[in-house]
């Protein structure tokens, strides 16, 4: 029992000083940490506050949703023109046009030149009323805000107008001979973009020639329709269709072509008859100079107009003296 007590005793006096130790109070634990978090923040101030202060500002932004703009003539056109300010809450806006020499478009809060009483601007944004082929071209946008860091943003729009086909001028020959070359003609010179061409015999289109033997060729580009030697089938009546993907295609007058054959024995003939005149006239020639008809005549209107020089008149003289 003793023994057992002695231990006992033992293992509380071992065990007192662990639990007479006073346990570690909050604030004790928080303070390390807390430590630790404030200088790693010094450390990493230094570092927010030079990137604060050499940080770009956000400058002027311009730019477009339609780089590229296509209408039909005498219809609206749209020129987008949007914009962000860093500060300034009114930028100066300014359209101008780009051609041989800058024209003002906008300039000073409204429209300038052709554009004036028909164009109408929703905050940058231009819309141009009833455009014509002379509206067509480059278009700049620009914006001043005096306030922000970088004053000036611009950008270009391209405005294309349309035209579509008007009725072609068709260059049809009325006659030809067979055998002979022979070219036809279809021209439109308005269309926006370009229009291509495309011919048609008494009404029935022409199409073009798949092989390299043909007698014929088509340009659709120039509208040109060449035969390289015509025969008496290509007879007929011809037109021309324009076509440019704008608006109705549009087609000039029918004209009829006449393809005729030679007639040898015509040509014969008159070549014949020439050959026999000519023979005449240097075999008459040559008897007349023979028999001196024409020298003769020549030397008789010589004499008749011949005309004698005039004679200065001589003073009379004594070459002799006689006496009474």
């Amino acid at each position: 029992m003793n023994d057992r007590r002695v231990v006992n005793k033992c293992e509380k006096n071992a065990e007192a000083p662990r639990s007479a130790s006073p346990a570690p109070s909050t604030e004790d634990e928080t303070q390390p940490e807390l430590w630790t978090t404030m200088e790693g923040t010094s450390l990493y101030l230094p570092i927010v506050i030079l990137l604060m202060q050499c940080s770009p500002s956000v400058p002027v932004t311009v730019s477009t949703n339609r780089p590229k703009v296509e209408v039909e003539e005498f219809s609206d056109a749209e020129l987008s023109c949007l914009f962000h300010t860093e500060r300034d809450p009114n930028p100066r806006i300014e359209w101008k046009k780009k051609a041989k020499e800058v024209s003002f478009v906008y300039f000073d809060g409204r429209f300038r030149g052709p554009f004036e009483g028909r164009a109408t601007i929703d905050g940058a944004t231009v819309t141009l009323h009833r455009v014509t082929q002379e509206d067509a071209g480059e278009y700049r946008c620009e914006i001043s805000a005096s306030l922000d860091t970088v004053s000036l943003g611009e950008t270009n729009v391209t405005l294309n107008v349309l035209v579509p086909p008007q009725t072609p001028m068709c260059e049809v020959p009325a006659s030809a001979v067979t055998g002979s070359a022979v070219q036809l003609r279809c021209r439109d010179q308005q269309s926006v973009p370009p229009a291509t061409y495309s011919w048609f015999k008494d009404n029935k289109p022409i199409s073009k020639p798949r092989h390299a033997n043909a007698t014929y060729l088509i340009n659709s580009h120039t509208g040109i329709l060449e035969f390289k030697a015509v025969t008496k089938e290509d007879s007929g009546r011809y037109s021309c269709l324009a076509s440019n993907g704008v608006g109705s295609p549009k087609m000039c007058e029918a004209k009829h072509m006449t393809i005729e054959d030679v007639n040898i024995t015509v040509i014969l003939g008159a070549v014949v008859v020439v050959f026999l005149l000519l023979v005449v006239c240097g075999c008459g020639g040559m008897l007349l100079h023979r028999n001196g008809l024409l020298t003769q005549g020549h030397r008789g209107r010589s004499n008749v107009n011949y005309v004698p020089p005039p004679q200065e008149p001589q003073d009379f003289k004594h070459t002799q003296s006689f006496m009474l």
